[in-house]
């Protein structure tokens, strides 16, 4: 991606830069998609209907039914071997390293995607994710 004139290749950070990009990519989408689609007007319900969708639990689940259904490309499942094998210093409380990891995976994918501007791609990924995990309608 090119912003501000300068070109980030991907394939010269590591992965949990990717991954931190995925993050903030990620989070972008669900924010949209749940104040469009929830009727959720009030922060501290919208910030709980996200974590649905942006907890490393979440996010490990959705990635292997990407894999599960052969949704991603060999080289989209290079990336998130080498998201998934990075060595993070520090693991969240609520999860295992295995769900951690899987997740740092996915988001390291998005955000290669993102820095590529493959935003179809990201595109179809989230919708899918929207698809097999609708937003509740709420009147919270």
């Amino acid at each position: 991606m090119k912003m501000n004139g300068i070109d980030t290749d991907p394939n010269l950070l590591n992965s949990l830069a990717l991954a931190y990009m995925g993050d903030a990519v990620i989070e972008v989408y669900v924010r949209q998609a749940i104040v469009s689609s929830s009727g959720i007007t009030k922060p501290h319900a919208l910030h709980v209907q996200a974590v649905d969708y942006v907890s490393a639990k979440a996010q490990s689940r959705f990635l292997h039914e990407l894999m599960d259904e052969d949704f991603l490309t060999e080289e989209e499942l290079s990336v998130v071997r080498r998201g998934r094998n990075a060595k993070s210093h520090s693991v969240p409380r609520n999860t295992d390293v295995q769900t951690y990891n899987f997740s740092t995976g996915f988001e390291a994918l998005i955000g290669t995607l993102f820095l590529m501007g493959k935003q179809q791609r990201i595109d179809e990924i989230m919708e899918k994710m929207f698809l097999n995990h609708p937003i509740e309608r709420s009147g919270r």
